[in-house]
């Protein structure tokens, strides 16, 4: 993957922090964006150390500061073709919070999806005028799109919108030669700083550089879903079929 450009948006985040050390060993060229700028600086230099070959910093809100097509292109101005934009951001939220009070729920809503799909539209453009031979768009979502669950629905279904967006791009671009890949990445329990609140015992939690792994190989093949860790897709398809007669008495 030498010399391969990727955009990082949300660049900060425990899992994006562990992918970008992985594709910095590869000597990618890497674009850290986030509102942050005192952690991306620090995050770039960690990143030249281990081999990335050139790395840019843009700070901005990814929800509501500068739009998408401005940062993609000063992006591409700098750094030339990029190869693949992988989109980490978003909040759990609160979801007792959010069925009492609209306007957190809408903040959920806006970080987990309506901003991910202005990123995601302006993104797909920008690959396919691309020149790099191998590109793909990677989203990180969650199995809490799977179904609409009491625990965290609000949640669960801003993600499950990013998720469709993303499905139907691939789709979309699917049977193209030379096209790019659209990948929803549906991630389980992730031992991170999101996940502080939780009880993190049992062998259902995994750490942020296995997941790292598996997105850094996800840039090259795999998709239109990825399920991480792996069992979570047996999991959810247990979840999904469910009749609801019993789904309804299960505190999930």
């Amino acid at each position: 993957m030498a010399q391969d450009t990727y955009i990082i948006l949300g660049a900060t985040s425990a899992i994006a922090i562990a992918t970008a050390r992985r594709l910095a060993k590869s000597q990618a060229k890497l674009a850290l964006v986030g509102r942050n700028q005192a952690r991306l600086s620090q995050l770039a230099d960690d990143l030249k150390v281990r081999g990335a070959t050139e790395t840019l910093t843009i700070t901005t809100d990814l929800v509501d500061g500068d739009a998408p097509e401005k940062v993609y292109s000063e992006i591409t101005e700098a750094m030339g073709p990029v190869s693949g934009i992988l989109i980490f951001y978003g909040i759990l939220g609160d979801q007792m919070r959010a069925v009492e009070d609209t306007e957190h729920a809408l903040e959920i809503i806006d970080a987990n999806f309506r901003s991910t799909a202005a990123w995601i539209i302006e993104g797909a453009k920008m690959l396919d005028r691309s020149t790099s031979p191998n590109r793909a768009l990677i989203g990180i979502s969650s199995v809490a799109a799977d179904r609409g669950r009491r625990s965290n629905f609000v949640y669960g279904a801003a993600k499950s919108g990013m998720s469709t967006m993303l499905q139907g791009l691939a789709h979309q671009w699917d049977g193209e030669k030379g096209a790019p890949r659209a990948v929803s990445f549906k991630l389980g329990f992730v031992d991170t700083p999101m996940t502080d609140g939780f009880d993190k015992s049992g062998p259902l939690w995994a750490k942020p550089d296995a997941i790292g792994a598996r997105i850094e190989a996800a840039l090259r093949k795999g998709g239109p879903i990825i399920y991480a860790p792996w069992f979570w897709r047996w999991i959810m398809l247990a979840i999904r079929l469910t009749p609801n007669f019993v789904f309804k008495r299960v505190n999930l």
